[in-house]
């Protein structure tokens, strides 16, 4: 999953802050409660959990990152 963000063309990558958490620390399963995951690969935009066991294509990815920016900080829609 973090490949499929990090292959995101550089224009897209520049719109986010991309994030990897290590599930094997605590500090990350206690931040992974904060965004509902519960099963992996997910990723989260703007704190809301937005995929959750499936790795989206790449335009699908763009569109959904596109779709959260646009709406002024408001976040996305969740999964």
């Amino acid at each position: 999953m973090a490949k499929s963000v990090r292959d995101l063309p550089e224009d897209i990558q520049a719109l986010i802050d991309i994030r990897e958490w290590d599930m094997k620390t605590p500090r990350a399963r206690r931040h992974s409660k904060t965004t509902g995951v519960r099963k992996l690969p997910s990723i989260a935009i703007e704190g809301k959990l937005v995929y959750e066991s499936l790795i989206p294509d790449q335009n699908e990815l763009t569109q959904k990152i596109m779709e959260c920016v646009k709406r002024d900080g408001r976040g996305c829609d969740e999964i």
